[in-house]
């Protein structure tokens, strides 16, 4: 990590504010040569972490993005300008903030001159990447910070700012503590023989053992509470042409995101969109109308809705209230897969009813009536779906809730190669195959906070973060 790098931090589209970030060996030198402070400090004497008014201006023959010349320096912004110096800052390394003004092309231009004074672009994540490894954040911290920013809900965003603060990260250190001292001990033994372990210890290695069994299980049945709290429940509307799919979701949104037309077969394609039921996260897929066509394009449609109604975590089933039940209904019905949920809309209440509840609840199927055009049973709709899901219902998180299946998957190795060593150890079997059981528990907890991650996999999982955090 010798390079210099930097990034624009903030989005990039026109805002009020934007930060143009430094972080590495020449910062301060480097933004010492573009940063004019209106006290007339210098940044390397500047204190840290106090915001200097100054501007930003580009030395004479490096003005221009295409390196122009200029007889003189040339004003890019008036801005403020942070520093925090090594090891005190995100990184752990010396950074510069310039808040500029919110013009992407200014933020350009300032990025531009900074390459010009070889400064590296940072690539996606790196920021992160560097205070990872500084120490400064363990991996489940530094996982976090892309889950906060991709946050949808409130409750995901608290349980990664938990996540953050290093609730998932202090359980595995504690955990891994714990199974180093059993190792340390059983490495002893196998180094020098004549020290046998007594029953008492054994006896207390398996009460350990056993503590750190449950409290892995504890963490693991948290994650599809996490996955369904990250990324929402995709929930399929489903149901033959002309039921009224579309306008429902237009009525869920509260606004036309889906062209409705009396036309049979004008959803071609499948349709996403987002809503919040409580604290659940919906994402909502309109689907084309199930039946038999020979139109080719159409055909396309129905295969894509077979797929949504495959990967959904929720069915909606809407049904033309103004008719009875048809073969298409049911053809719809038996395509759903038995542990899927599913709740069956009867929509048109404003019109004449003719297929009524009791149709449906011989078909072992949970039912409400609404009007997509009015609106009316919607609140029921919102009810029906909180019942299936309310275990999901999360109104607050701390952190205790475990979102990353990369963190879940290796959390779920430590706890079969714990439960070897239980086994092993009852079994009364030679210290070295219960140390390797123990190591191999070790190693995967390891993975989760990044103590023994393979460079590979770090890099990966950086990959997902923007440039400039």
């Amino acid at each position: 990590m010798t390079d210099t790098i930097a990034a624009i931090a903030t989005g990039a589209s026109v805002s009020a504010i934007g930060i143009v970030r430094i972080s590495g060996p020449d910062s301060l030198t480097v933004a010492d040569s573009i940063f004019r402070a209106a006290n007339g400090v210098k940044l390397k004497d500047a204190e840290s972490k106090r915001l200097y008014r100054g501007e930003l201006v580009c030395a004479a023959g490096l003005a221009g993005s295409a390196g122009s010349a200029a007889d003189s320096d040339v004003l890019l912004d008036l801005c403020l300008c942070t520093v925090s110096r090594a090891p005190n800052s995100y990184t752990g390394e010396d950074t510069v903030e310039f808040h500029c003004h919110g013009s992407p092309v200014v933020l350009s231009e300032v990025l531009q001159v900074l390459f010009k004074q070889g400064v590296r672009q940072a690539l996606p994540g790196e920021f992160t990447k560097r205070a990872f490894l500084n120490g400064l954040l363990d991996l489940t911290q530094a996982e976090a910070v892309i889950d906060l920013i991709e946050a949808e809900t409130p409750a995901a965003a608290q349980n990664a700012a938990g996540q953050l603060r290093g609730q998932i990260g202090k359980k595995m250190d504690s955990i891994y503590g714990r199974l180093l001292d059993i190792t340390a001990h059983f490495h002893a033994v196998i180094d020098y023989p004549d020290e046998d372990i007594d029953d008492f210890k054994i006896k207390n290695y398996l009460s350990v053992l056993n503590d750190i069994d449950n409290e892995l299980c504890r963490i693991l049945d948290t994650h599809e509470r996490g996955r369904v709290l990250r990324d929402g429940i995709p929930a399929a509307i489903v149901g033959r042409v002309n039921t009224g799919k579309s306008s429902l979701l237009n009525a869920l949104l509260g606004y036309n995101r889906a062209i409705v037309t009396d036309i049979p077969g004008t959803t071609r394609d499948t349709i996403e969109e987002k809503i919040l039921i409580g604290n659940i996260l919906l994402r909502l897929i309109d689907t084309a109308g199930f039946r038999k066509t020979s139109d080719t394009v159409e055909v396309l449609g129905v295969e894509r809705t077979q797929a949504a109604i495959s990967g959904a975590g929720l069915v909606i089933v809407v049904l033309d209230g103004t008719l009875p039940l048809r073969s298409e209904d049911l053809d719809v019905l038996r395509s759903i897969p038995p542990d899927t949920p599913k709740i069956a809309v009867v929509n048109k209440s404003d019109l004449p009813a003719v297929l009524k509840p009791d149709d449906l609840s011989e078909l072992g199927i949970e039912s409400c009536i609404v009007s997509a055009l009015s609106g009316e049973g919607l609140i029921s709709l919102d009810e029906e779906i909180r019942k299936l899901f309310h275990k999901f219902n999360v109104s607050t998180a701390d952190g205790d809730i475990l979102t990353n299946t990369r963190q879940a998957e290796a959390i779920a190795r430590a706890l079969a190669g714990v439960r070897s060593a239980e086994a092993a150890l009852t079994a009364s079997v030679t210290p070295d195959a219960v140390l390797t059981d123990i190591e191999s528990a070790l190693s995967a907890i390891g993975e989760v906070t990044g103590k023994t991650v393979r460079d590979d996999i770090v890099s990966r999982i950086f990959e997902r973060f923007c440039v400039g955090k």
